[in-house]
């Protein structure tokens, strides 16, 4: 009997050899916005053509805005119909996208008129824009008559609300199961350290009030305290009297300097109505520390929470304020709403306070009026004139106002 020779499979399962396999993702990044025309009455007789714009808001990486067209965007629909257009406000090439316009139903009956295409099949997919500008939407959206003895106008207000799908497609590759990383605690050691008082060298007097609290820390964290503690004589103090600041500011400014953080709901409870200057809110009193030690980070973070506050009463003070502690940010976006308020904002008290305190202001607020005359493609007459009687040292009566010394 002979032997059989003896035959062995080999399977080659080394990584390199492995099938690998990948996925082609097409989907849509949605993003919605809601466009209220208050003033539908006034805005009529604006002309064939001309447009009412929202805001420009952002859905996948591109910009986009709302045109409404009071008298129709053609001739030929003038006096007839209005036109709602949606348009690509940023740069892009080819952005393909889906669309849904919801002329909405304010009797509360939910009877909305909706032009959606997310729920229906389009025989071309979907709609490509080629350019900045490119819009899409309805030359006939709604017969004006129509419009105007309906439950979609209210107290001469219409509401509009946009959602915009871009179209994505990525690939999804094979991976390893990731894994998770926490988020970083190095905030809450410091803090702990902070409150703890273990290691400190050093204590500050704020209103008869003591802190604790380390030298290194606060040197790495404020080029002003490096100075203070490194770089000059009196860098061995164990003792710092901190003048002119309340001790809740400093507790704050401290907290903000090992946690890197400051407590929302405090800021949010100085900045109510009940406050009657913003100048006396804690976010103001932490911006003024900020721009004391050389925080830039705490500097910004207040200028945003000012910011959502800013009215036609506050922007002149918040103006002044931003000026006066180097937070530039908060004053171009001051200067840019004072400019497109201004009549409003010139009957407030703090525009009173903003022409005996601060006049150099007042010089870069008529800049910035130009500068918005020269962007807006309407009613640039009104602020010009506006802008004029200002500049000429006249009231919004028209009469002239006598130039202080």
């Amino acid at each position: 009997m002979s032997e059989q020779p003896i035959i062995t499979h080999v399977s080659d399962t080394s990584p390199l050899n492995r099938p690998t396999s990948s996925r082609s993702v097409t989907e849509t990044v949605n993003g919605s916005h809601r466009f209220v025309i208050q003033g539908y009455s006034l805005a009529k007789g604006m002309g064939v053509g001309k447009h009412i714009a929202s805001d420009n808001f952002t859905v996948g990486g591109h910009q986009w805005a709302i045109y409404f067209y009071p008298d129709g965007k053609n001739p030929e629909d003038t006096s007839t119909y209005v036109s709602v257009f949606i348009a690509l406000a940023s740069e892009g090439t080819d952005v393909r996208a889906l669309f849904e316009l919801t002329l909405v139903d304010q009797s509360g009956k939910g009877k909305h008129k909706v032009h959606s295409h997310f729920d229906r099949s389009l025989e071309s997919g979907p709609y490509t824009l080629k350019y900045r500008g490119s819009m899409w939407g309805y030359k006939r959206f709604f017969r004006r008559a129509m419009l105007e003895t309906s439950d979609y106008l209210k107290d001469d207000c219409l509401k509009i609300n946009c959602t915009v799908g871009v179209v994505r497609s990525t690939i999804d590759c094979s991976s390893l199961h990731p894994i998770q990383v926490p988020d970083s605690d190095i905030g809450s050691h410091f803090g702990m350290l902070l409150e703890n008082m273990e290691g400190s060298d050093v204590v500050f007097s704020v209103a008869g009030e003591k802190f604790h609290a380390h030298k290194l820390v606060l040197a790495a964290r404020s080029p002003v305290f490096r100075t203070e503690f490194f770089d000059e004589l009196e860098g061995d103090k164990q003792e710092i009297v901190v003048a002119d600041m309340e001790p809740t500011v400093f507790k704050a400014l401290l907290h903000f300097i090992y946690r890197d953080s400051l407590v929302e709901e405090e800021l949010e409870d100085t900045s109510s109505s009940s406050i009657p200057s913003v100048t006396d809110s804690l976010t103001a009193k932490l911006l003024a520390a900020a721009d004391l030690y050389d925080l830039t980070r705490l500097r910004r973070v207040c200028e945003s929470h000012l910011c959502k506050d800013i009215s036609v009463n506050s922007v002149s003070r918040t103006l002044a304020l931003a000026d006066r502690y180097h937070a530039t940010e908060l004053k171009a976006v001051c200067l840019r709403f004072a400019a497109e308020n201004l009549a409003a904002v010139m009957q407030s008290d703090g525009f009173e306070y903003l022409k005996e305190n601060c006049p150099s202001l007042q010089s870069e607020l008529l800049k910035t009026v130009a500068g918005c005359d020269d962007d807006c493609s309407s009613g640039g007459g009104k602020s010009r004139s506006v802008w004029a009687q200002l500049s000429d040292g006249g009231d919004t009566n028209g009469r002239r106002v006598r130039q202080r010394t």
